[in-house]
């Protein structure tokens, strides 16, 4: 990677895994808070089981490995600038999330099996609401959580990972 310096892979895991523990823990804490009613964890999971209670426990399985695969390509651009700081974990905290709420939320509907489309509603099977631009069918400041759910992961990984 650019810089001469390999990734650390340790160190990669490590405040990787702690970073997307804790964007998972703020999206909760914004559910319980009442900021949005978005629950990612549980709309990962209901893509492949029917079965609530095991689709929290898959959601969140399939959202600490998405958030570790994130957390590379965070990785990555830290090596690219032959830096990591907080500010540029920043920086790539807010494309992140202009990625999820720009192209992840609005073709989610297209990729969910248990997802209502947006211009058919809901069926017996297809139950779950979709999120709409920027998730906001979930809440007026869904998009704010999200923002600030994904800053908070770019800062944090920033300012831990080390080459």
């Amino acid at each position: 990677m650019g810089g001469g310096e390999d990734v650390s892979w340790l160190n990669w895991l490590v405040w990787g895994f702690a970073s997307t523990v804790f964007l998972t823990a703020l999206m909760a804490g914004s559910q319980r808070l009442r900021l949005t009613r978005m629950n990612l964890p549980f709309l990962l999971g209901t893509m492949v089981t029917a079965d609530r209670d095991k689709a929290k426990l898959y959601g969140v399985l399939m959202h600490l490995g998405n958030g570790l695969v994130f957390s590379l390509v965070y990785v990555g651009a830290f090596h690219a600038w032959g830096r990591a700081s907080w500010w540029l974990g920043a920086v790539v905290g807010v494309v992140h999330a202009v990625f999820v709420l720009f192209v992840v939320l609005p073709v989610l509907p297209a990729l969910h099996p248990r997802m209502a489309r947006a211009t058919q509603g809901p069926t017996e099977v297809r139950q779950l609401e979709p999120p709409g631009f920027l998730g906001l069918h979930y809440g007026m400041r869904t998009p704010v959580s999200m923002l600030v759910a994904h800053v908070s992961f770019g800062v944090l990984l920033g300012l831990l990972y080390r080459f």
